[in-house]
């Protein structure tokens, strides 16, 4: 807007600047042909009605003729011609007619006509008339030379440009204020709807400039509506949880305590229980900070104990921390590494390395038959298996991706090094508590 601004400005100018230099030469054009009449008047007065020249006469007014180096005259006429000797060949010059009130020498009473040419200094202005005599008609021209025009014309402009790039840096700052002091509720209105999305606010300030107030409301309605959206959401998953609770709870009472079943029920009911506290949380815990390493550790037991074939290979720092609460790692790892060891063939690996940017990445490999690239995108569909076999439901990775998704990462399937598939994750770093 500043550029287009200052562009704008300096076109007006420049278009301002052309046309007062056309007034300006014009204004000097006229002066100069008012010198050149009345020269020409001067040579009328010399020419007799028989045809005849004055020299006389001429002599007595030689100092308005010569007016200065490169002023030349001449007559020609049945007589003959006298004059300057360095006369320099004329043809008409475009110029408008001269102005009402000019001295009009010619026996007929018409306006000289205007004539320019070329001499050994540069460009000449001349002003033509033509006298009626009776021994025929004769041909009166004075001729000015260019720099009495071009003179004053460059005085004039050189202080005239200075103003106008005077002027148009006085515009492009008026501009420029003019716009950082317009723009800077947008500035506020951006950092506001930047808090929203952080969860600093839930709303902006409605009190804005009039431009920006249907803005602001539409941004506060449009929050609002996301915010009933999450809590309808967080409600149908409470419900789900409380459902279950109860079919839980009685199978509870049927098996005994020492039954391996119990063991499994105990577990899913706890994942109920974490999966009810989170629905009736209002959000993410911004200040989750989780070791990885021990969460990973906890979980690979588990796979050990589950595939005791599997060799595993793992690279994780003790000493990084992501901003994810404990329960929620786990199931992230836990769907990841799960579904790695039903698929490999002989050895898993899970490494994680810093990232760009203030993020961790973590990758789980395995060797087994892998994902071809054109299926990965639709097995992170809800309920899309790829394979035939019995175990697993097909929600695994879309549920990994939607809690990894909600801490502020993403999900990738790749080809892995072992030559099966690579999961990698990205997701929030912590510093040590």
């Amino acid at each position: 807007m500043i550029l287009l601004s200052t562009v704008a400005t300096l076109l007006a100018l420049g278009l301002a600047g052309w046309t007062m230099a056309g007034v300006l030469e014009r204004v000097v054009v006229q002066g100069v042909d008012r010198r050149l009449d009345a020269q020409l008047a001067v040579l009328a007065s010399a020419v007799g009605e028989d045809g005849a020249v004055d020299r006389k006469g001429l002599e007595a007014r030689r100092s308005v003729l010569d007016a200065g180096p490169g002023w030349r005259w001449r007559i020609a006429g049945p007589g003959g011609t006298i004059g300057s000797a360095d006369f320099p060949a004329l043809q008409p010059a475009p110029l408008p007619p001269p102005p009402p009130g000019h001295a009009q020498p010619s026996a007929e009473g018409g306006p000289p006509a205007a004539l320019e040419g070329d001499d050994r200094a540069g460009r000449v202005h001349a002003r033509q008339a033509i006298v009626e005599t009776r021994a025929g008609a004769v041909t009166l021209t004075a001729v000015a030379p260019g720099a009495v025009i071009a003179r004053p014309i460059r005085a004039a402009l050189v202080p005239l440009l200075g103003l106008i790039v005077a002027l148009g840096a006085i515009f492009a700052l008026a501009a420029w204020v003019q716009l950082r002091v317009a723009l800077r509720p947008l500035a506020a209105l951006g950092a506001q709807v930047a808090a929203i999305r952080t969860g600093a606010c839930t709303q902006v300030e409605e009190d804005q400039p009039a431009e920006l107030r249907p803005l602001a409301s539409e941004l506060n309605a449009l929050a609002a509506a996301n915010a009933a959206t999450l809590a309808t959401a967080r409600q149908s998953a409470a419900n789900l949880a409380h459902a279950l609770k109860t079919p839980v709870a009685t199978l509870s009472l049927l098996l005994a305590s020492d039954d391996p079943a119990a063991a499994q029920l105990r577990r899913i009911e706890g994942v109920i229980r974490h999966h009810l506290a989170r629905a009736r949380a209002n959000a993410v815990h911004a200040r989750a900070n989780t070791a990885l390493a021990p969460v990973a550790e906890d979980l690979l037991a588990v796979i050990g104990t589950l595939h005791p074939a599997l060799a595993v290979t793992r690279a994780i720092d003790p000493a990084l921390r992501v901003a994810i609460d404990a329960q929620d790692l786990a199931e992230i790892l836990g769907n990841l590494l799960d579904n790695a060891a039903r698929h490999a063939r002989s050895r898993i690996a899970i490494a994680a390395t810093p990232a760009e940017r203030g993020m961790i990445r973590v990758t789980i490999d395995d060797d087994g038959p892998g994902i071809a690239p054109q299926c990965r995108a639709l097995a992170m569909q809800p309920g899309v298996r790829l394979d035939e076999g019995p175990a697993g439901d097909g929600f695994g990775l879309t549920i990994v991706r939607e809690l990894v998704a909600l801490y502020g990462g993403a999900l990738a399937l790749e080809e892995g090094p072992l030559g099966g598939l690579r999961v990698a994750i990205t997701c929030p770093a912590r510093a040590a508590a």
